[in-house]
């Protein structure tokens, strides 16, 4: 929707595939979809879940038998992101590197774009 051809929207680590395909196969879903919603103390913050079935209307991004599908409103502020996944010795889950994103709170759970890609058109 919000793509360049040949492009794909977003870019997923080998680390972050790995576990995407892991999880996948484990609840037996198509996929994880990827977000945004209002929330957070900087605006906005991501949304994931597993799903059991694509929407039309999704970007879907399949590498190494990871399978992420980008909601359809979502689509123009995540463009150009890398998802990955690390483990620390105090945590470990998911993270975004997202170039579209201007400023996050300091726990790094919420995010904010930049005003031209949220002012209303």
């Amino acid at each position: 929707m919000f793509g360049i051809p040949g492009k794909q929207a977003v870019s997923i680590t080998d680390k972050a595939a790995a576990q995407i395909a892991k999880l996948m196969a484990k609840d037996g879903s198509e996929g994880l979809r990827i977000g945004v919603k209002k929330g957070g103390c900087a605006g906005m913050e991501y949304t994931m879940e597993y799903v059991s079935e694509i929407n039309p209307l999704d970007e879907i991004v399949e590498t190494s038998g990871a399978r992420v599908m980008i909601a359809p409103m979502a689509q123009m502020f995540l463009f150009g992101t890398e998802i990955d996944y690390e483990t620390s010795l105090l945590e470990s889950g998911f993270k975004f590197r997202n170039p579209n994103v201007v400023d996050a709170c300091g726990c790094g759970e919420s995010i904010k774009f930049d005003d031209a890609l949220t002012a209303p058109k």
